[in-house]
């Protein structure tokens, strides 16, 4: 039986999106130049660090997602539906607050560069991690038809573009001469944050616990276990074997593939977007087409998104998907022909680049929604484990995240000769400085930047499209898997 959507549901849903984007676009951004540029980090002491972070993002999901659903499942009352919403519910009001703090951390020196650059790269992905878990698991166990998910994540667009505002503002505040300005504005987006999170969580509680009770008859006919089902909630199930079915379940080992190099290529592109406006573009378009174009870089994706949203409900994900990385790939060598020379196109290229690498990451929740289903099917679960495949799906795909900035700088290095880095008394930039460099060294910088925009997109869309392609949870086995789950009878919205 399926509750039609709450319009304040969804868009209490929605809204945190709003509330996370609002201090994650800013962190993606600035972080970096952050501790390069002004915190002056050293390149020994940046890898070592993000070699730390790597193995805490990539444990951190499964541990977290296992913790969230063990205790679900192994709790002694029966662990329906409508209880694993309110409890998600309650672990975002909570950690929502813990994330905004952690991200404040970021803009005050208060320790050796190295040392302040890893913990608070830890803190701030264990709570946004905690947060991406809990707000995913809960598309799949409010809905399971496609057309529903689809809509909550519309809602998750539109305010996630409504977030995307802090960048347009963050481009005003930001100086690196003189944090201070930048500072106060951090601190205003953390109380808004932290003032949404606790609002939107406890307005979802409070309208879920009375579409709960609307259906008290429902859950009293449906919610009756056997002995036999009850002993296997209580059951002490082991992270090695619920690992271990994931692991033998080919479409999302193939899904979890695909999605590394598209965590990759999204965070290259968030890392990397300064340095391709500043050494690309240059003096070709002034500062406020500068910001206007990183704006709309991550405005744009979320605005794509709701068409392409509409595009999912009558193609099927899939086929959605398939197209980006087709239109990806061909984008990069239609700009590949035309070479550097055109700044406009070039202009259009590096935003486009992104809006539609960007689009295709925001789709991929559905997806991981339907392995949900089909795990919960192929496993006969009397409960779904929607946070621990999030995660266990992040374990695979969350090192693209490190490898970015890595790959990235010493792409960067070899191209153009460039480092970012701190060395001696010198300031570390992501901009080459054009006065050193002669009119011949100038142009070979330039080309260098050049290869590393094209190449990249091209690379991560012809592995994306050999993967994609091994990908079968599609079509009829889709249609067979969303009949076999709703055989089930749980309330959903």
């Amino acid at each position: 039986m399926a509750l039609p959507i709450s319009v304040v549901l969804g868009t209490s849903y929605g809204s945190i999106a709003l509330f996370t984007s609002i201090l994650h676009n800013v962190f993606l951004l600035y972080h970096m130049e952050t501790f390069v540029s002004i915190y002056r980090i050293d390149k020994t002491s940046f890898w070592i660090c993000e070699t730390i972070f790597l193995i805490w993002n990539s444990v951190n999901d499964p541990l977290f997602g296992w913790m969230s659903d063990k205790k679900l499942l192994n709790a002694k009352t029966e662990g329906h539906a409508p209880d694993i919403v309110l409890k998600r519910l309650k672990a975002l009001s909570w950690n929502g607050p813990l994330f905004g703090l952690s991200f404040m951390v970021f803009w005050v020196s208060w320790s050796f560069p190295a040392l302040q650059f890893v913990i608070c790269l830890c803190l701030y992905d264990g709570f946004l991690t905690m947060i991406d878990l809990h707000h995913s698991a809960l598309l799949a166990d409010m809905a399971v038809s496609a057309d529903t998910r689809t809509h909550l994540n519309a809602y998750c667009s539109i305010f996630g573009a409504l977030g995307s505002v802090s960048v347009f503002l963050s481009y005003m505040a930001w100086n690196r001469e003189n944090l201070i300005s930048f500072q106060l504005f951090c601190a205003i987006l953390t109380v808004i944050s932290i003032c949404g999170f606790v609002t939107s969580t406890k307005l979802m509680r409070r309208i879920y616990t009375k579409m709960q009770k609307s259906e008290d008859q429902y859950l009293d006919q449906s919610s009756n276990t056997t002995d036999g089902e009850d002993q296997w909630l209580q059951e002490k199930a082991s992270l090695k074997s619920y690992v271990k079915q994931l692991t033998t379940h080919r479409n999302f080992l193939w899904f979890a593939s695909m999605n590394l190099i598209q965590v990759f290529h999204c965070h290259f592109n968030s890392n990397f977007f300064p340095l391709f406006l500043e050494n690309l573009l240059g003096e070709a378009i002034t500062p406020t087409s500068a910001s206007l174009l990183l704006g709309i870089s991550f405005v744009a994706p979320h605005i794509n998104n709701l068409y392409f949203l509409t595009l999912c409900r009558k193609y099927g994900v899939y086929s959605v998907v398939k197209f980006l990385f087709i239109l990806k790939l061909m984008l990069g060598l239609f700009m590949f022909g035309l070479g550097s020379s055109y700044t406009w196109l070039l202009c259009l290229f590096i935003a486009s680049n992104r809006v539609f690498t960007e689009g295709t990451c925001k789709l991929l929740n559905l997806v991981i929604s339907d392995l949900v289903d089909e795990d919960y099917v192929l496993h006969n679960r009397k409960q779904a484990v929607s946070a621990l495949i999030f995660g266990t799906a992040a374990l695979v795909s969350k090192p693209g995240q490190t490898l970015a900035p890595l790959i990235g700088t010493w792409l960067l290095a070899v191209q153009t000769g460039h480092d970012i880095f701190h060395s001696g008394n010198t300031v570390g930039s992501i901009k080459i400085s054009a006065n050193s460099l002669s009119p011949h060294e100038q142009e070979l910088n330039r080309e260098g930047c050049f290869n590393i925009l094209v190449f990249v997109p091209v690379v991560c869309a012809l592995l994306q499209l050999v993967f994609w392609s091994r990908f079968s949870l599609r079509g009829r086995r889709l249609r067979w898997i969303k009949s076999a789950r709703n055989d089930y009878q749980f309330v959903t919205v």
